[in-house]
């Protein structure tokens, strides 16, 4: 019988050498602190989730997956500033060790990491409720950085994937394949960031449920938003629970979508679609920025949708 694992026999064996190596990595897993070297041009991009049991996802999904969505969610947030992936720390708090766990977990967080060259540069395990956390840093030029308060009137709305996918998934058991693997396998949208950085007026990843999202550039821009339901991009699935229930809050306030919700000045519309078409990238204009009011979804017939919620939020029912 093997022993137990420690806690640092689970760093060296799991994720000390899990990410590649980079010259911007002065020292890395192993000391007080990881010592990194930006250029001098760059700014630094930096954000970080707690992706906890019960709450974010369900306690027996498979450890795979769960490797690459704690990652995906963070690196989302990196695409939506136009910022290139470069470092992450892992927190990971376990109830028990499970090496078989552990591995899958890690094969899937590794996979993810090494498709953008991020380097895992330290962190920290400790015992207690299953919960993740990731910080990850990413590096942009400062003139080029994506931020929320760059919308102004008469800006085109867009988004870059399906809406409601994820959310019609956790409800539904007979979702199918494919938008269990939306749930399951986020794919952050890093290439779109990258090229919007520069063009686009703001952006935001959208996690919480587009209005909730949309609503979060508006109020940081002093801005509103005039969005059409029929404009949204929606999966087969979608669109029929959409059509048989007259419910539209999947694709306005479901949640963990993981595209990029932007603005761009209208100028710029013919240089955006001719950058997106040349690489095959999906995009939709699903409305316009607005002088002030909040955002607004209007259906068919022109009259404004009331949806019965706005968005994700950790604390709604305290209030």
């Amino acid at each position: 019988m093997n022993p137990p694992l420690s806690e640092f026999h689970i760093i060296d064996k799991y994720f000390a050498h899990l990410a590649p190596d980079r010259d911007d990595v002065v020292l890395g897993i192993g000391d007080d602190c990881a010592l990194l070297k930006p250029r001098p041009d760059q700014h630094l991009a930096v954000t970080v989730d707690t992706l906890v049991a019960g709450r974010h996802f369900l306690p027996d999904v498979e450890p795979e997956s769960l490797g690459h969505k704690v990652l995906a969610v963070s690196l989302s947030d990196l695409a939506a500033m136009g910022a290139t992936p470069a470092w992450a720390t892992l927190a990971l708090t376990l109830p028990a060790v499970n090496p078989d766990w552990l591995q899958a977990f890690a094969n899937g967080f590794s996979a993810l990491a090494n498709r953008y060259q991020l380097a895992l540069v330290g962190g920290d395990t400790t015992r207690g409720p299953l919960s993740i956390t990731v910080q990850a840093h990413g590096l942009v030029k400062g003139a080029q950085a994506l931020r929320r308060d760059g919308a102004s009137a008469g800006d085109l709305v867009y988004v870059t994937g399906t809406l409601g996918d994820a959310a019609l998934a956790l409800r539904s058991n007979q979702a199918s394949a494919e938008l269990q693997y939306r749930l399951h396998w986020p794919q952050p949208r890093i290439a779109q960031g990258q090229a919007l950085a520069g063009l686009a007026s703001a952006a935001i990843d959208i996690s919480d449920g587009l209005l909730a999202d949309l609503g979060h550039v508006c109020k940081a821009s002093g801005a509103g938003a005039e969005i059409h339901c029929k404009a949204l991009p929606l999966s087969k699935e979608v669109a029929g629970s959409v059509e048989q229930s007259g419910d539209w809050s999947l694709p306005l306030a479901g949640g963990d979508d993981y595209e990029l919700c932007f603005t761009l000045p209208e100028g710029k519309r013919q240089q955006l679609e001719e950058q997106f078409g040349e690489n095959g990238w999906p995009l939709w204009q699903i409305g316009m920025v607005k002088e002030a009011g909040g955002v607004t979804a209007v259906l068919e017939d022109g009259t404004v949708y009331q949806s019965p919620v706005t968005g994700f939020d950790h604390f709604a029912d305290e209030r």
